[in-house]
Formats: C-alpha cells, sequence, structure tokens
C-alpha cells in the first residue's frame, strides 16, 4: 500500500484498525470553542473513518460529567480541570479513570464585569481591588464549574490583582449561556465564560470585558476530547479514528478567514449557539471590542489548531491544573502530579493519529510558559509551584 492510500480514511476503515463501535454520542456545551466537534460531525469529516457522530447539547458542565462518567456519552468536550477533578475524585462523581485524547482549543475566555460596576468606574483590575477591600458588600462572581477552567482564570486573574478569590468576593455556579441573564438580573457583578456568552454581553450592552484568559496565560490550554480510560480500552481504534476526524476538523477552521466565518455561521444556529453571529464571529476572528472604547486583534486569540499546537496533549497542562486544585485547597495533599497526568494524557494514541495526519507532534510533552503576573510555568516542580504563591488556601499539610 502506497503512503498516500495509507493515510486515507478509507483505508483506515477498511484495514485492520476498524473502529470497533461505529456510532458515538458527543457531549458539549454551547460554546465557540466546541466548533470541531460541530463541524466534524455535520462536515463530512467522520463519515470517512467510519464514525457517526451524535451531538448531544447539555445544560450544564455538572449533567455533562454525570452522562461521561455513567457512559450515556461517549466522549464530549470537556473543561480541562473537570477531567482532572473526575480523575482525582473532587469533582463531586465517583471518581473514575478518565483520557484526554486532546486538545480542542487555546484561548478564547473572558472576564467581564457588569453595567453598574462599568458606570461607577470599576473599569481596571486596580478599581476592583479597592471596590472589593473589607467593609463594602462582597461583590459576586460566577463561573461554570467548582474545577473548570473559568474558575481557575477567574481565581488567578483575581489573587494577580491582589484580591483572595475565596475570601474577598463571592463565587458561584452559572451554566455559559445563563450568564447574562444573571448579569441583567444582578444576581452577579461578573463572569468568567468561554465565548460566545462575553461577547454577547458587551454586544447587549451590559457591561465590558475586564480581562480575556489569554492575557493571563497567552496559549493556555483550554477544552479537551474527553472520554473514560475505559471507553479508549475497550475501543482503541475508536478513539483513535475520532481524534483523527476532529483533528481534520480542527484543521479545516484555521485554513482561511473564509472557513472560520462560516464555522461561526453554522455554530450561530439554533441547534447548537442559538446567538447572534454580531456575538459569535468579531470574537472567532481575534477580533475584540471590549465594550470600554478599545478594539484590537488579539494575536492570541481561540485557536483550534495552530498546526497541532492546540490540540497535543501536554503532560504540563494537565498538572497545571492540578497546581491549582492544591492552591485553592481543593486537594488536601500533593497528587503525584506526574504520574495522574501520565495516566489521563493520552499521548500515544494522540501522535499516533496525528502523524498519520501530518500534523507535527512535539519533541517533548512538557512545555514552558509565562502567565501575567510573571510567574513561569514548565511542570519541574509542580508542588513548589503551588505553594509558591502570595495568596492561597493551602493547609499544613
Amino acid at each position: 500500500m502506497n503512503n498516500d492510500l495509507a493515510r486515507s480514511p478509507l483505508a483506515w476503515v477498511a484495514g485492520s484498525d476498524a473502529p470497533e463501535k461505529h456510532i458515538l454520542n458527543l457531549g458539549y456545551m454551547p460554546l465557540s470553542d466546541s466548533a470541531s466537534l460541530v463541524v466534524a460531525a455535520t462536515q463530512g469529516f467522520a463519515q470517512p473513518y467510519g464514525l457517526t457522530l451524535n451531538l448531544q447539547r447539555q445544560n450544564s458542565w455538572a449533567g455533562l460529567s454525570d452522562k461521561l462518567v455513567n457512559g450515556e456519552l461517549d466522549a464530549a468536550h470537556g473543561l480541562y480541570g473537570m477531567i482532572y477533578a473526575i480523575q482525582l475524585g473532587i469533582s463531586g462523581t465517583p471518581a473514575t479513570d478518565m483520557a484526554v485524547l486532546m486538545g480542542l482549543n487555546q484561548n478564547g475566555q473572558s472576564i467581564n464585569l457588569s453595567q453598574p460596576l462599568k458606570d461607577s468606574g470599576v473599569t481596571s483590575g486596580a478599581a476592583l481591588r479597592q471596590r472589593a477591600r473589607p467593609g463594602q458588600a462582597k461583590l459576586t462572581f460566577a463561573q461554570t464549574y467548582p474545577t473548570g477552567t473559568h474558575a481557575m482564570w477567574l481565581y488567578y486573574w483575581l489573587a494577580s490583582q491582589g484580591i483572595h478569590p475565596l475570601e474577598d468576593v463571592n463565587s458561584v455556579v452559572v451554566p455559559p449561556p445563563q450568564m447574562l441573564e444573571h448579569l441583567q438580573a444582578g444576581r452577579i457583578d461578573g463572569f468568567c465564560v468561554g465565548e460566545p456568552w462575553a461577547a454577547h454581553a458587551v454586544e447587549q450592552g451590559q457591561g465590558f470585558t475586564l480581562a480575556t484568559s489569554q492575557a493571563i496565560w497567552p496559549d493556555h490550554p483550554e477544552k479537551v476530547l474527553a472520554c473514560t480510560r475505559a471507553f479508549v480500552e475497550e475501543y482503541p481504534n475508536t478513539a483513535q479514528a475520532l481524534v483523527m476526524a476532529i483533528l481534520e476538523a480542527s484543521r479545516f477552521i484555521e485554513e482561511s478567514q473564509e472557513n472560520r466565518r462560516s464555522t461561526a455561521q453554522l455554530m450561530s444556529g439554533r441547534d447548537y449557539l442559538d446567538a447572534p453571529l454580531a456575538s459569535i464571529e468579531p470574537r472567532l476572528l481575534g477580533r475584540y471590542d471590549d465594550g470600554l472604547g478599545r478594539r484590537w486583534q488579539d494575536p492570541h486569540a481561540l485557536s483550534f489548531h495552530g498546526r497541532g499546537k492546540a490540540n497535543y496533549p501536554y503532560l504540563s497542562d494537565g498538572m497545571w491544573f492540578m497546581t491549582q486544585f492544591r492552591r485553592w485547597g481543593l486537594l488536601r495533599e500533593a497528587p503525584d502530579y506526574l504520574g495522574v497526568a501520565r495516566r489521563v494524557q493520552q499521548l500515544e494514541l494522540y501522535s499516533r493519529a496525528a502523524s498519520a495526519l501530518d500534523i507535527p507532534v512535539p519533541n517533548t510533552p512538557m512545555r514552558s510558559s509565562q502567565l501575567l503576573d510573571g510567574q513561569p510555568w514548565d511542570g519541574s516542580d509542580p508542588e513548589a509551584y503551588a505553594r509558591g504563591f502570595a495568596l492561597h488556601a493551602l493547609n499544613d499539610n
């Protein structure tokens, strides 16, 4: 068999690596960063691999995680931190061995504040720190899941401004599409959420974007394609075929601005985001308007592929979320950071899928980053990193 034929999806389906299971239930939340799943399922990327993807929109991350663990969903668009919380038994569901098959995106989340805060001049981190001082009514911020990415971005950013996220403000959980409703009703003063809901709030004149997640950590890990480890062990060929289909869809989205625009149009439909195109397309193209008069083309906007950089399941990415669980008291004892990440991140499976599609695979499963407060992260000493922050909720263990 020549190389071109070996790499073709049809050869894959016909060979010994054919999927063991052909019809998959895929869960997703109505967020712009679920686009690669939607594109793979609806634009012909899954069928050549012998797969039919039944997309199932979920109402909350808690509901999605329950269905993923109990097998109602075969795989899902998941919050990075949520998958690790399930693995570690701190999610509220029984501890379950999980698998991160690939990253679905980097960047593209936002922290917004309400119109009343904007009207009162609270439009910067310094002004928010002043407003959050003891003696004043506590502000309430929403995130989408207690151990999810949005909670971690919110906590990290607040702490970087000198605001203790567990002491100086209140934190509540709100599903992404309900953020604007809660903001309008005055039940929350701000939120951290994935797009298009932050842009939609700005578009509707309900406050402004104070910080983007990529300003906290440029090219940070965000959503993942996840399943239980039992699924990978029972259906290894299916898992690899699924990764290949979604990798192809991810690559397609970024091949041109026109592809991004058509993806935004697709995602605006009632079955997916059910939101105005004007709230979806600009930030999907990296064009930001913060609601304070500032407009810019973001160099670290939502990335679905980046020649594989957004998709590779770096061990250090998974480890970072565990450091934040430690920092904020969600883990009473230090986990085996590297050991847990090696069990969860499906590096070999991903590398086989990417190599078959001529997508570059990094030479090392660790990467180095610097976050907005100057803290470097490379995964070399995770417990020291977790303990190295001035603001934390660590116990004495």
